[in-house]
């Protein structure tokens, strides 16, 4: 089916998948609000870094995967791009690094407030962007990619987003970094759950393709249970209405990994959604944890 262009680069960017970048951005700004070093303009920074960072490698995935034969006619994931006709792979391969630039120029502005080491960090994300789904060694087809969301949808942009307000690290930023960086694996854990079939006939080696489904469904529950228990002694210190809040929460991602454990095929896109809402969903119960005690 036709697309009209901005329709089809919207889907391209895969926009219900973007709370994993906006997430970990939000933690560390709320962190920074709590120890009084909050800077707007570092933060607004920092929150499009990760966004044109995430959009970048979204199209790249969409581009590489194509190029592999990963996305055949029987994908059961949401409609790529390129394979559906409606983006040629040169233009995709032209918006992977248009905004992989524009991740860049915005990254430039943080050297303003802090040092040049960022630069390190920036060419880091850079070769992620790239390396995920490209290369001689695309660490997505190499049971990498789960360690690839841990650093670069958790721990990398909250604590980043901390100390280029702060110009210091936090050991609190760094534990709340790996919860949200659990919880956003789980993203990466249904789409690979989804696509078990069609990832091995690829040769598209993910976690799941290596030690099977019920080792994803055990995953799945183990990132959820120990991003909860990371950050119960900071739940322990809040309101009794937020502790509500968060059994809610909790009761809700437990029924998205009951889900999991129901669907199959096409159905599991619903899944997907739910996995990236609840990141969303934690990351906010976690500033406004950090914005009251």
């Amino acid at each position: 089916m036709k697309k009209n262009q901005f329709t089809a680069w919207m889907e391209a960017a895969r926009p219900k998948t973007l709370a994993a970048s906006i997430s970990p951005v939000l933690v560390g700004v709320a962190l920074a609000y709590r120890d009084d070093v909050f800077k707007v303009g570092a933060a607004i920074l920092c929150l499009g870094v990760a966004l044109f960072a995430q959009i970048a490698s979204n199209f790249a995935n969409d581009y590489f995967d194509f190029k592999k034969g990963a996305d055949g006619s029987d994908r059961l994931g949401p409609e790529r791009a390129v394979a559906s006709g409606w983006i040629t792979p040169k233009d995709m391969l032209v918006g992977t690094f248009l905004m992989l630039a524009l991740a860049c120029a915005l990254g430039c502005g943080l050297l303003f407030y802090a040092g040049w080491e960022l630069i390190f960090v920036g060419l880091a994300i850079a070769v992620c962007v790239l390396a995920y789904s490209a290369g001689p060694y695309p660490l997505a087809y190499h049971g990498l990619g789960d360690v690839c969301v841990l650093l670069f949808y958790g721990i990398i942009p909250v604590c980043y987003t901390y100390y280029v307000q702060a110009l210091e690290f936090s050991l609190l930023a760094f534990l709340l970094s790996l919860a949200i960086g659990m919880l956003s694996i789980n993203i990466l854990v249904v789409n690979n759950y989804r696509d078990y079939e069609q990832d091995k006939q690829a040769s598209k080696r993910t976690s799941i393709v290596l030690f099977g489904r019920r080792f994803g469904l055990g995953f799945y529950l183990v990132n959820l249970v120990l991003a909860m228990l990371i950050c119960l002694p900071l739940i322990a210190y809040a309101p009794i209405w937020l502790i509500i809040l968060y059994g809610a929460y909790f009761a809700l991602a437990i029924s998205t990994w009951l889900e999991l454990r129901r669907k199959r095929g096409k159905a599991l896109n619903r899944t997907l959604g739910h996995t990236s809402r609840n990141v969303l969903l934690f990351a906010l119960l976690l500033v406004l944890t950090l914005c009251v005690l």
